[in-house]
């Protein structure tokens, strides 16, 4: 991957972050209200945007660190993932999935401080 993808992939990231945050707090206040899950609705954007903006700094680093983007990607996709359809459902058991996101995300943090820069990524 090389860091023109990694930033539009980032943005793309934001975009839904952002998108997903205005309608969990508009179009879906009531549902997630009477599911009780406004809380983990809120929890699944604050991951989803905080680590957005990881991937767009990293997406700027020379060289990229591509381990560590692919892992924060993975960990946003399950963590705020299974969250958000937590969120919707009502389904408890994504519960038990949701940490394999939180694993992936920590991962992806120490994989950008300690690993080690993709050599290969093109500018």
């Amino acid at each position: 991957m090389n860091s023109q993808t990694a930033l539009r992939i980032s943005a793309i990231v934001g975009f839904l972050a952002v998108a997903l945050g205005a309608f969990g707090a508009h179009g879906l206040h009531a549902l997630l209200e009477k599911n009780t899950r406004l809380a983990t609705w809120e929890t699944a954007v604050l991951y989803h945007l905080t680590h957005a903006v990881v991937l767009l700094i990293i997406a700027t680093l020379r060289p990229l660190r591509a381990a560590a983007f692919w892992l924060m990607l993975t960990g946003i996709a399950i963590f705020s993932g299974t969250l958000y359809v937590l969120a919707l459902t009502n389904v408890k058991w994504l519960g038990a999935i949701t940490p394999i996101g939180g694993v992936c995300l920590l991962a992806g943090w120490l994989a950008l401080g300690f690993g080690k820069p993709d050599s290969k990524s093109a500018t």
